[in-house]
């Protein structure tokens, strides 16, 4: 039997699709051995390395409305550039609650290694896996670090770290799967991150969509719009690097670009359309 490793990318509602890829390789007989997830890639990993069937995934996921998880907060208006975040922490937490059932690391039917980003230090960190590393941190914690995107929510504080999104360092974590994982025969990493190959998102004006069959994203402040911009270059730059570094005798690996579209974080109105481009771009990458 062979020996599968999923690898989940972040990439905010659009991360639903992965629950869309598990269910293309559940019917392909891959069921993967170990995972790697970033951010709400971590999220709906947990959820299923936890064995919940695919179809409870995507009920509890389709109840998140984005005022759940992004609700207005009129004090960050008053405090304008000296707010902590955007978003309150406990949204976060109760969001990603909604979805993965109260369980531990040590608890879940596959190993699961989370990635965060010491905010300090910019260290990767890997959490949970096969070998506990970081012991410490409860599955909770560790999921919401890897989705505390900065200026969008808080970092979690611990053992006087302050931990960020994964994403930071590792939004697609191909090479630290790679590097941990020596015996695996089939490596399949599905990427809904940011890209240079995106649709979507502003053109020069700011107020159209670039592509015709795109959806118009929601206004947003001009030092968001700028902020999540930047974000996308360096995390598209960082797949781009990972992807071209994949050792030409290094194990079998399948990319699945499940879904390529800007400004869509919080589109929780869209998870059913992002599960079935997620199954049906896994479907077609494997072949």
């Amino acid at each position: 039997m062979s020996k599968v490793v999923l690898v989940l990318s972040g990439g905010g509602a659009k991360a639903l699709a992965h629950a869309g890829a598990f269910r293309a390789l559940e019917q392909a007989n891959l069921l993967p051995s170990q995972v790697f997830a970033t951010s709400m890639g971590a999220v709906v990993g947990a959820a299923l390395c936890a064995g919940m069937p695919f179809d409870q995934v995507r009920r509890r996921a389709m109840g998140i409305r984005r005022k759940d998880v992004a609700p207005f907060d009129p004090l960050v208006l008053v405090l304008g550039l000296f707010a902590r975040s955007l978003f309150p922490a406990s949204a976060l937490r109760r969001a990603i609650a909604s979805i993965v059932p109260k369980t531990r690391f040590e608890n879940l039917k596959t190993p699961l290694t989370v990635t965060a980003t010491d905010l300090d230090s910019g260290e990767l960190l890997l959490l949970g896996g096969p070998e506990r590393r970081r012991r410490d941190i409860e599955l909770g914690d560790a999921l919401y670090a890897s989705c505390a995107l900065p200026l969008y929510f808080p970092p979690l504080e611990a053992d006087g770290r302050r931990l960020g999104d994964g994403g930071l360092r590792a939004v697609l974590p191909l090479e630290p799967a790679r590097q941990l994982v020596k015996d695996a025969d089939l490596f399949v990493a599905v990427d809904v991150g940011p890209g240079f190959d995106e649709r979507g998102g502003p053109a020069t004006n700011g107020d159209q969509p670039q592509s015709p069959d795109a959806p118009i994203p929601a206004r947003l402040p001009r030092v968001v719009r700028t902020h999540g911009e930047a974000m996308r270059i360096m995390m598209a730059e960082q797949t781009e690097r990972v992807l071209a570094d994949w050792p030409k005798d290094g194990p079998r690996l399948v990319y699945v670009r499940a879904v390529a579209e800007r400004e869509a974080t919080f589109a929780v109105e869209r998870i059913q359309e992002y599960v079935e481009l997620g199954y049906q771009a896994t479907k077609k990458a494997l072949g």
